[in-house]
């Protein structure tokens, strides 16, 4: 279970289909939608060791 707060509700939300994702400057990130309005969230997890 991943939390990531969406911009649209305003609150923090349960990331609905996650997925895990590396940035470009090597940063663990979290992507997926928010289960009440569609819209996308993101949330930076920590640094890729």
């Amino acid at each position: 279970m991943v939390e990531a707060r969406c911009m649209k509700c305003k609150e923090q939300v349960e990331v609905k289909d996650p997925q895990d994702v590396v940035m470009k400057n090597g940063m663990k990130a979290v992507s997926g939608v928010c289960p009440h309005c569609s819209t996308k969230v993101f949330k930076i997890v920590g640094k890729n060791k």
